[in-house]
């Protein structure tokens, strides 16, 4: 295998790594209720709530919120669908790497920006809707792990790139 063929596998398989943790981040969204309530159970049901009275207390109390807001005000939740859609369609955006990486590195580098803005989303937005700071490090956590396969793919992207760019002939003068 050429390294050229051995670049463009390793970005593929990449790319397809982090798509597919992008579209199962996204798909989560929509069944929201339902997952806060088993985890709510389950943590109150095992020794981790108990470990973690902190978090089991938290996720309770998001329940409880999303249980309200779904039996009451269930238009609210439109918003999380939306979130579940927006990650569905960024995920469909690096098709483009996949098939021409070297032409479409900027997608890449969008999703590198993208995670970049995790962080100070988390940091501003966090405080302002009463985020516990500790749930906020996990939300950029999420910033931090997605851009790791992203700086991988871009490493490499440019690799193939220098390998593919046309070598200039001098042309002789007569």
């Amino acid at each position: 295998m050429s390294d050229r063929a051995a670049l463009l596998k390793g970005i593929r398989a990449w790319l397809v790594f982090f798509v597919v943790c992008l579209v199962l981040s996204g798909a989560t969204a929509f069944p929201l209720v339902h997952e806060l309530r088993w985890t709510d159970e389950l943590l109150r049901a095992s020794a981790v709530g108990d470990q973690l009275p902190g978090l089991a207390d938290w996720i309770g109390r998001v329940r409880v919120g999303l249980d309200r807001a779904d039996a009451e005000y269930p238009f609210l939740l439109y918003g999380t669908d939306w979130l579940a859609f927006a990650h569905l369609v960024i995920a469909v955006a690096f098709y483009g790497p996949y098939r021409d990486p070297v032409r479409n590195v900027w997608v890449v580098e969008f999703g590198m920006i993208a995670c970049a803005g995790i962080i100070p989303l988390a940091l501003i937005c966090g405080p302002i809707r009463g985020i516990p700071l500790w749930w906020s490090v996990i939300d950029m956590a999420f910033g931090v792990f997605g851009v790791i396969p992203l700086y991988v793919v871009r490493r490499r992207i440019k690799r193939l790139e220098e390998l593919t760019a046309p070598v200039a002939v001098p042309v002789p003068t007569v």
